[in-house]
């Protein structure tokens, strides 16, 4: 055979669909009789790609929400965590305190920032790296800290370092992680949103509960006549240990009727209502004159509007606080967190932290908290 008779029957192949390779391929080209390297023209090039920089990835267990709902919502999962940044620390959690308001939260009464998010708003911790330029911090530091940012259901956070207290060495982490916010919120309540004074009587609803424990222990404290509504029995007989000078089991008793026995048809000067809806009417119906429902929580669900005409009766006053609005400053948060640790160490506040649970079973401390079967405080521990 003639070598232009051998090219030109070499090159027919590629003029059949049977034999051709794809446009995206870069193999060998296969005859029946003999392999040839592709021509110039099949060739392409492959994309050239860099290998990334090389980044760490922390990676740590929380508890996270991708939808509202009961306590089945809380999921234990892997998140990823950064660096701190300018002006913020990252702290290992030893001590995270369950509050109510993540009940509110996790139902939506209350909006998160966003969704899924990691709820809890309290926790103490051991700082593991600063941000950059940041003094007065730094890393083996305990620190503590209650309200935004969210996020405290997990093995590491980051925050604001001027949101974190250093928590005193007398003070245990679990002790810590369950008086920050409740601590803090009994502050404002009877030292700043209505001052308790010697010779004041004072309602505390939910008596047994994280909050109403260290209110009634407060308000004894300040020299208040205390009464306290609680649901059974045992509970009773911690808010007397407490310092209630007199237990109301509401489950038995109308609390109103007996408030009106107690003070002699006087009314008290104040009430410290948690519960919201199913105490909000009977609360108001136990002030005196000029007497003032602190209403900084709804328990039970959100209270119904009250016609401001409910009010003129008795000239009330009614106001649903918040805590951050009452730390809003950096030395708000410190006196506040201050006078809290100083009352726990010299025993004016006695910390019960009735129960505690696994990070990872926080659907059971959530539901168990519902349903009223603890007392005094719950902390999870990472």
């Amino acid at each position: 055979m003639s070598l232009a008779r051998l090219l030109v029957t070499l090159t027919l192949p590629l003029q059949n669909p049977r034999y051709c390779c794809s446009p995206s391929s870069n193999s060998t080209l296969s005859f029946p009789f003999f392999t040839l390297p592709p021509t110039p023209k099949t060739l392409i090039p492959k994309a050239s790609f860099s290998s990334p920089p090389h980044t760490h990835i922390n990676m740590v267990k929380a508890i996270r929400v991708h939808e509202l709902g009961g306590p089945q919502v809380l999921k234990w999962e892997d998140v990823e965590i950064g660096e701190p940044k300018e002006g913020e620390v990252r702290v290992r959690n030893k001590a995270i305190g369950l509050n109510f308001i993540d009940v509110y939260f996790r139902k939506g009464v209350y909006k998160a920032p966003s969704m899924p998010f990691i709820p809890g708003m309290e926790a103490v911790g051991v700082v593991t790296a600063v941000g950059s330029g940041l003094t007065g911090r730094q890393v083996g530091d305990l620190v503590a800290y209650a309200g935004q940012p969210m996020g405290s259901y997990a093995e590491e956070q980051i925050l604001p370092a001027d949101k974190v207290v250093p928590v005193p060495s007398s003070i245990d982490p679990v002790v810590g992680a369950s008086i920050m916010l409740k601590g803090m919120t009994a502050q404002f309540l009877v030292r700043r949103c209505f001052k308790v004074e010697p010779g004041h009587t004072v309602l505390v609803q939910a008596a047994a509960g994280g909050v109403g424990s260290l209110l009634c222990q407060w308000a004894n404290a300040l020299g208040a006549t205390v009464i306290g509504t609680v649901s059974s029995k045992e509970k009773a007989a911690q808010a007397k240990a407490d310092g209630c000078h007199h237990t109301i089991i509401y489950t038995e008793e109308d609390f109103v009727t007996r408030v009106n026995e107690i003070t002699s048809g006087n009314g008290v000067e104040v009430v410290y209502d948690s519960v919201g809806k199913d105490t909000f009417q009977g609360s108001l119906a136990c002030l005196k004159l000029r007497g003032c429902l602190v209403s900084f929580g709804q328990s039970s669900g959100t209270a119904d509007p009250v016609p401001l005409s409910a009010l003129a009766a008795k000239s009330l006053f009614l106001t649903r606080p918040s805590l951050m609005q009452y730390n809003v400053t950096r030395d708000e948060l410190l006196e506040s967190a201050g006078e809290v640790f100083t009352n726990v160490a010299s025993g004016v506040l006695k910390v019960r932290v009735n129960h505690t649970y696994p990070l990872s079973e926080a659907a059971k401390a959530h539901e168990d908290l519902e349903n009223r079967k603890t007392s005094g405080s719950i902390v999870l521990i990472p």
